[in-house]
């Protein structure tokens, strides 16, 4: 049992799951990415592959959803990906980890919605297992935290997580990505999710100090939990 002063994680508690994890240690380039998931999907709708979640982190890249605002890309610093998913323009990049979800909710529950719902509320659980309280907001996507009190002027919320997602035959891909410790700096060439009033901020910005082996940790015990 670890003990970071934000929450316990056992890492000697496996998660016991039909779902497949796979965790790549070294970057991932996005179209290599987008092939292996196009390809696990078609897998999982044929019956002939198991549901999986990737936890991964790509070299830096923006990706605009389906939604996506041309003038909400301020600066192509990086390479730009249109994708399939759903939503607006995000950033990907090292210190973020990002949750790929392979998905069969023809079998689980076929509710785009509630899938969505899930999603978020595994990243709300997954925060706090490090003491973060990640809240929901109506009309914008992802998951926020509040910075400082609420009753004064200086108080602001940054968002510290993203999601995206897509559905073919029933099956999910795409998935979250949690802010860990990116260079924060690198949002600043978008727009994120076309929210502009709004900063984004991460667990190291936080103060929380944690190994993204920790981070993979709290994203598995938090996924058994929603999904079973």
């Amino acid at each position: 049992m670890t003990d970071y002063g934000f929450g316990k994680l056992n890492l000697d508690a496996p998660v016991k799951s039909l779902v497949e994890w796979k965790i790549s240690d070294q970057p991932v380039a996005y179209p290599d990415a987008l092939a292996l998931m196009e390809a696990r999907a078609a897998g999982i709708a044929d019956g002939t592959l198991s549901e999986m979640v990737w936890l991964l982190e790509h070299p830096p890249i923006y990706t605009a959803g389906t939604s996506a605002n041309d003038a909400d890309l301020i600066e192509a610093r990086f390479p730009v990906y249109r994708t399939g998913r759903g939503g607006q323009f995000t950033y990907h990049g090292p210190g973020q980890r990002v949750g790929y979800a392979m998905l069969d909710l023809k079998q689980r529950k076929p509710d785009v919605r509630a899938y969505v719902r899930d999603l978020e509320q595994w990243l709300i659980e997954t925060l706090a297992l490090f003491n973060v309280k990640g809240e929901r907001r109506e009309g914008r996507v992802g998951i926020w935290v509040q910075r400082g009190p609420t009753s004064t002027l200086n108080a602001r919320e940054d968002k510290i997580a993203a999601l995206g997602v897509r559905i073919k035959r029933w099956v999910t891909f795409h998935g979250v990505a949690l802010n860990v410790d990116p260079d924060l700096t690198h949002f600043s060439g978008i727009v994120p999710c076309g929210v502009s009033a709004h900063g984004v901020t991460s667990l190291a910005d936080l103060g929380i100090l944690v190994s993204m082996a920790d981070v993979d940790i709290a994203l598995k015990q938090s996924f058994k939990k929603i999904f079973g």
